[in-house]
């Protein structure tokens, strides 16, 4: 058999950076896919099509923004306030997408098919459980339950820190090499990163609970 190849979702933040990374390692061909869905900004986007031109690997960015038309009510397509607050359900539901992981994964699995890769991988983490109900573990096993029913070839959905938090994220990645200075987490798309939002202060605690300092610049210092 040849080398078997997976779509990996890639935002080009922390989370999705180790997933791609991690599916690099394991031996796969990857099929990077990231997604222009009306986001406030493009930040991540540029970033992650830095690192996969300086991997060598297939990427493919989808504009998929005329699903806003449809999609409204969440501070990371709308003009509303992105939330400065600690990351939990009620400062967080103001950044939930309509259905956003669904959308995302069908069409990761669609290009899967169509490509003929093994499998998509995606970056959903304990973290995220409470807050997100698109990142449950109830919900991925059931995309990958009807991911391998849906087409000809049974396509798994991979989701390799499902259980496991943004320090054990964080963690695995280091234990790869990987340089977080080429991500982007923070939800508001300026020169620096804010250190406010709940994705800043997220990242922020993950780093300090290794004892390390986060090797991105920041407006506001982590403990301000």
């Amino acid at each position: 058999m040849g080398q078997k190849s997976a779509v990996v979702i890639y935002s080009g933040g922390m989370d999705s950076f180790t997933v791609l990374n991690r599916a690099i390692a394991d031996g796969l061909k990857v099929h990077a896919l990231s997604f222009h869905y009306g986001q406030r900004h493009s930040k991540e986007l540029d970033y992650a099509a830095n690192v996969c031109k300086n991997l060598g690997i297939s990427h493919k960015v989808v504009d998929i923004r005329a699903v806003n038309e449809l999609l409204s009510g969440s501070a990371l397509t709308s003009d509303i306030d992105v939330p400065d607050a600690e990351y939990a359900e009620g400062n967080m539901k103001a950044t939930v997408v309509p259905n956003r992981n669904m959308i995302l994964l069908s069409l990761a699995i669609g290009y899967a098919v169509s490509i003929d890769a093994d499998e998509v991988y995606y970056g959903a983490h304990s973290g995220d459980h409470d807050i997100y109900p698109d990142c449950r573990p109830v919900f991925v096993e059931a995309m990958n339950q009807v991911s391998q029913l849906a087409n000809y070839k049974a396509i798994p959905v991979v989701s390799p820190y499902l259980y496991q938090s943004k320090i054990d994220i964080l963690r695995d990645g280091l234990s790869l090499g990987l340089d977080y200075s080429q991500t982007w987490t923070c939800y508001n798309g300026r020169e620096q990163a804010c250190g406010k939002c709940s994705a800043c202060r997220e990242r922020l605690q993950a780093f300090a609970a290794l004892g390390l300092t986060d090797p991105i610049p920041y407006e506001t210092p982590a403990n301000s």
